[in-house]
């Protein structure tokens, strides 16, 4: 599991790169969920797919949960822990 920091205030982009698992497949459809990271925004471009987090509680980390759908009816999911610190650290 991949593991990043975030501060409080800030708005950023995370993604994850499908490309060599799917190994020709494509992205049909692509939600990410949070265990209290608010989700403004969500994206998937070839094998890419982005999801634009906000908020969060100082000193937690959070999961961030990305499940995928394929043409040829693949389901999968991968999570990332993203730590939230206050902006003035």
């Amino acid at each position: 599991m991949s593991k990043f920091g975030k501060g409080v205030g800030e708005t950023l982009d995370y993604s994850r790169d499908w490309t060599e698992w799917l190994d020709g497949d494509r992205i049909t459809a692509s939600t990410w969920t949070s265990d209290g990271l608010t989700v403004e925004r969500t994206a998937h471009v070839g094998g890419v797919a982005t999801a634009w987090v906000s908020g969060g509680a100082v000193g937690k980390a959070h999961q961030l949960v990305n499940r995928i759908e394929t043409e040829a009816g693949r389901v999968a999911e991968r999570a990332m822990t993203i730590t939230i610190f206050s902006m003035r650290e």
